[in-house]
């Protein structure tokens, strides 16, 4: 069963290109600017892609076991918190080849306990011939999905962003919101996957800009070179929705409930977004008092009509909740 999605404030950081030569100092580093996202009493936070071997020498043989120095210096700032971080680092395991290491994201929780693991599933090639994989790591097989208390969470790390496939079956499962530590800022994929499956995208990254993206594909928020801490609250009890019989539903929204639900209209793409920010509030409640459904909803309708109708068949007719209502008129 999936979990009842609820509001939460996410967190990420950006190392802003600032990286040392020893583990131990990238760690610090790291770690003051989780100390800092902490102060923002963050549901979660996210840390960027190896952070602790980035730049320094032969990271592969600094991988570390999990538990291990790194997860218990963050884990102990989780539990302080309340707060889940997801910390992704090089790891081992018991039976790993020499030479061998698993880029990972740990997913720790608010007690300090191991949620669980990802192993990037996609590493990519470090070698002409493809037969070594980032100086030795070994590909993971996990689908990167985690309940958490606020909704279900997905994990992708950097060159994840080139196999939609993958993406596509966090939507599947369910996921309200990808989490993609990364070495590099990500651009265009990052938004279209978000537009395209309906899902919060938040990025932490290596280099220069860490984003917080909406379902709709628009970057919301995103750090610079000064400001290497974000922060914003979310709600993953949301829908995406499109206009067609809905042109009169966001203005209703709007007059009935100010100020307890965000709608975030976006007419290029035909869509617009209902975020409750009122915790009493729900998507369910104003999709059944207004008579709307997801755009995904939508799009599967004509699914099942293009089914019946490739046959030769008569389409057998559906009763959406926009009843008979205009399709392109207020």
């Amino acid at each position: 069963m999936q979990p009842k999605y609820t509001r939460a404030r996410i967190a990420t950081v950006c190392l802003a290109n600032r990286f040392h030569q020893t583990v131990e100092e990238n760690r610090a580093h790291v770690l003051t600017l989780l100390d800092l996202a902490l102060r923002q009493s963050p549901d979660l936070v996210c840390l960027p892609e190896g952070f602790t071997t980035v730049s320094v020498p032969n990271g592969i043989a600094l991988a570390e076991t999990v538990p291990g120095p790194t997860i218990a210096a963050v884990a102990e700032r989780a539990r302080r918190h309340n707060c889940y971080v997801v910390c992704p680092i090089l790891t081992r395991q018991e039976g790993d080849k020499p030479g061998t290491a698993r880029n990972s994201a740990v997913v720790i929780g608010r007690s300090g306990e191991i949620v669980g693991v990802y192993d990037k599933r996609r590493p990519v090639t470090s070698a002409y011939d493809y037969t070594l994989m980032e100086d030795g790591v070994i590909p993971g097989g996990e689908d990167g999905i985690f309940d958490l208390d606020f909704g279900r969470i997905g994990i992708r790390i950097c060159f994840d962003v080139g196999f939609p496939e993958d993406w596509a079956m966090l939507a599947q499962a369910g996921v309200r919101l990808v989490l993609w530590p990364s070495a590099y800022n990500g651009g265009g994929p990052l938004s279209a996957y978000a537009l395209l499956h309906q899902f919060w995208v938040v990025t932490s990254v290596r280099s220069d800009r860490s984003r917080i993206i909406d379902p709709c594909g628009i970057t919301l928020a995103e750090t610079d070179v000064m400001a290497g801490v974000l922060v914003r609250d979310i709600n993953l009890d949301f829908a995406v929705c499109h206009y067609d019989f809905n042109w009169p539903i966001p203005e209703r929204i709007q007059a009935d409930y100010a100020g307890r639900v965000d709608v975030r209209s976006h007419w290029d793409s035909g869509n617009f977004l209902v975020e409750p920010t009122d915790p009493s509030v729900t998507t369910a409640e104003l999709m059944a008092k207004y008579g709307f459904e997801s755009a995904n909803q939508y799009f599967q309708r004509h699914r099942d009509a293009y089914d019946s109708l490739q046959r030769g068949e008569h389409a057998v007719p559906q009763f959406a909740a926009h009843g008979n209502r205009p399709v392109y008129a207020k």
